[in-house]
């Protein structure tokens, strides 16, 4: 780790699953071009340790209100694509390479429609910057797209990503129920200093955080369009 990290445990409220929605068809991921410009990695002075959000905070995630016990929410906010964005990522939930530079965190949640229903199948497409601020326009590093289990669940594993000019840290990402409209976003960690200025930043795609023996443990539950 080569920031610390000052995390609270995060109280997260527990799921109440559904019975798993059984999976139609295999998604078909929205095909885009490349982008062809690498940001530069700011100073290491500019970094902020994400804290996690307390526990009024956790309400404004989207999904958590479906293990609450309601029985509808409305869908993860979208978010521009940005100009980083790579078709064909290899199918991989573990994006993290032994001896990479930054902290490692492992994000786990649901993918549930607008009537709290689990998605069996679900497609999630995952992209980010490293942990200086840079993005791999050439290869398919910290880049990578994943289906949810029966239980609509899944499980990324990558590093914290860095800053760079203009960006609070944030992980991009694509999730689509089979055959359903894919929503394009990004997540974003709790106590940034520069979620405030970003003009991108939406607080209801805050990940919960807390400490783990190699890292920190990430939650977040998207939420897809019923079909």
């Amino acid at each position: 780790m080569n920031r610390k990290h000052i995390i609270s445990v995060v109280s997260l409220t527990a799921l109440v699953l559904l019975a798993a929605c059984a999976p139609a068809a295999t998604a078909n991921p929205v095909n885009n071009t490349a982008s062809t410009v690498e940001p530069t990695a700011a100073s290491s002075t500019d970094v902020v340790s994400p804290t996690a959000v307390n526990s009024t905070d956790t309400q404004a995630i989207a999904g958590l209100a479906c293990g609450a016990g309601s029985s509808s929410v409305t869908a993860t906010p979208a978010l521009t694509e940005g100009p980083y964005y790579k078709a064909g990522s290899p199918e991989q939930a573990n994006l993290y390479q032994e001896g990479m530079a930054g902290t490692k965190i492992v994000i786990t949640g649901y993918v549930y429609d607008t009537n709290c229903q689990p998605v069996a199948n679900a497609w999630l497409d995952f992209w980010q910057a490293d942990a200086n601020g840079n993005y791999d326009n050439s290869g398919y590093t910290l880049r990578g797209h994943q289906f949810t289990d029966a239980n609509g669940r899944y499980q990324l594993i990558t590093v914290v990503p860095g800053l760079y000019p203009g960006r609070t840290e944030h992980i991009h990402f694509k999730v689509q129920a089979p055959n359903g409209q894919a929503i394009t976003s990004q997540l974003f960690f709790p106590g940034v200093v520069q979620n405030d200025s970003d003009g991108i930043y939406n607080a209801d795609l805050l990940l919960s955080i807390q400490e783990a023996a190699d890292g920190l443990q990430g939650y977040y539950n998207f939420v897809v369009p019923a079909s």
